[in-house]
């Protein structure tokens, strides 16, 4: 089966998982007459030639603009979007293969949400609505406390952070572990970058030594140097027509704020990535099967903090033991600004 089947079954078991765990009890009597939004709220912060849009379905970031100029591949607040376009990924990262994994001696297996390749992907946050805890002019915090449910019966508090300077976007999130045993965890983002007409006349930077091996249903099989490959972005290079869906890490950083990865238009406008030194994995997909709309229009580049299938490698898994938390921090920038 193609991948264009893979991300929209994905989405439709993710949301229809993510709706049937979130409506609270007491929902008829708060919710508010008349149709909602598939994003839910629409949750603005903006500072000097910046705006930002965060979703209040999914934490996800729906838009973020300079002078108006959009710098995301996104959706409209009334579409539930395809691709997984701005979500953010927890309690996993990308898949899980057979939706099956062993911790602390016990085996759990979760429900399949990418069918084509038999895999759970991308973790459960995706289609929750979270709560605003705090809405400043140029921040924005939201938090979600998820329950224990067949699969990950874990407890865990979440916390996003977003915030705009002159500088750009800092994205930062905190899990802790509210339960009373140890608990598997990753963390990742999803954003997608726009490039116009399309991303076959950008340039692509990865600052990463290391790609990682995939098997057909991309669940990694070993590593392999990027050194005299075409899988090799260390020096900038045009994107042309090559199709990407890759892991790298052994990330290049000499500072904390160093850039691991650029996308350069062919006007000369640049957006940079950095991460901290817990995303250690950057996924990159070139846009290829999108719903409803032109392909190749944009290029996720997703920092993360293991591996695809880390519940089995333990590729990068953190684990949480009771009481403690994770923080990992990310960024973009653009000489736009």
């Amino acid at each position: 089966m193609s991948q264009l089947f893979s991300r929209r079954s994905a989405l439709t078991a993710a949301a229809a998982m993510a709706t049937a765990a979130a409506v609270p009890a007491h929902a008829a009597a708060t919710t508010p007459a008349g149709p909602l939004l598939p994003t839910g709220k629409q949750l603005r912060i903006s500072s000097g030639r910046q705006s930002l849009v965060v979703a209040e379905v999914g934490a996800a970031l729906r838009s973020w603009t300079v002078d108006g100029r959009e710098l995301l591949l996104s959706h409209a607040a009334d579409s539930m979007g395809d691709s997984h376009l701005g979500k953010i990924l927890l309690p996993w990262v990308d898949r899980i293969d057979g939706g099956k994994y062993t911790f602390g001696g016990a085996k759990h297996e979760t429900p399949i949400s990418e069918h084509w390749n038999n895999c759970a992907i991308h973790g459960l946050m995706g289609f929750l609505p979270w709560r605003v805890t705090r809405h400043e002019r140029d921040r924005l915090v939201l938090s979600y406390l998820l329950h224990p449910q067949y699969g990950y019966p874990f407890t865990l508090r979440f916390q996003v952070e977003y915030v705009l300077s002159r500088a750009g976007l800092r994205v930062s999130v905190t899990a802790t572990n509210a339960g009373r045993t140890a608990a598997p965890l990753s963390s990742g983002y999803h954003p997608y970058f726009r490039v116009s007409p399309t991303i076959d006349s950008a340039t692509l930077m990865l600052a990463a030594d290391t790609r990682l091996t995939l098997n057909d249903r991309l669940i990694p099989t070993g590593r392999a140097p990027v050194a005299g490959t075409p899988e090799d972005y260390r020096t900038p290079k045009l994107i042309g027509a090559t199709k990407i869906d890759a892991c790298y890490t052994d990330l290049l950083r000499p500072r904390h704020d160093t850039a691991v990865a650029a996308l350069t238009s062919p006007e000369g406008h640049t957006i940079e990535l950095w991460v901290d030194d817990s995303h250690k994995f950057l996924l990159v997909y070139t846009d290829e099967y999108p719903e409803g709309r032109p392909p190749r229009t944009g290029i996720a580049i997703e920092p993360v903090t293991s591996a695809p299938n880390a519940f089995n490698s333990g590729d990068g898994l953190i684990v949480l033991e009771p009481g403690k938390s994770y923080t990992g921090f990310w960024g973009v920038r653009t000489n736009l600004l």
